[in-house]
């Protein structure tokens, strides 16, 4: 399995439009389930830091991630402009594949 972590410190005034994109039904969600080799979204938010959340996205391999990236790299780029001005900042925590 492959794994994705991102933490976002979102704007306050944009949590519910966030949460609404990035949630494990938002429109990252949706656009990853057109691959089959997707396995699902964790979205988390921090108990003491409400506008800090982490998306935890699983793929069925590095190579499964990357292909899908490829095939839909206009949709991709395209829904996270749209995502733009929603946070104040965002980190890659890092990448992983389960051994």
């Amino acid at each position: 399995m492959h794994i994705i972590i991102w933490e976002f410190h979102v704007k306050a005034e944009k949590r519910s439009e966030f949460e609404k994109i990035y949630s494990s039904s938002g429109a990252w969600t949706e656009l990853f389930k057109t691959d089959a080799e997707y396995i699902g979204t964790e979205f988390l938010q921090d108990t003491d830091q409400a506008i800090r959340y982490l998306t935890i996205d699983r793929w069925k391999s590095k190579e499964a991630y990357k292909n899908f990236y490829v095939q839909h790299e206009k949709e991709y780029r395209t829904l996270d402009a749209q995502c733009e001005g929603l946070t104040e900042r965002e980190s890659l925590i890092g990448v992983w594949d389960s051994v």
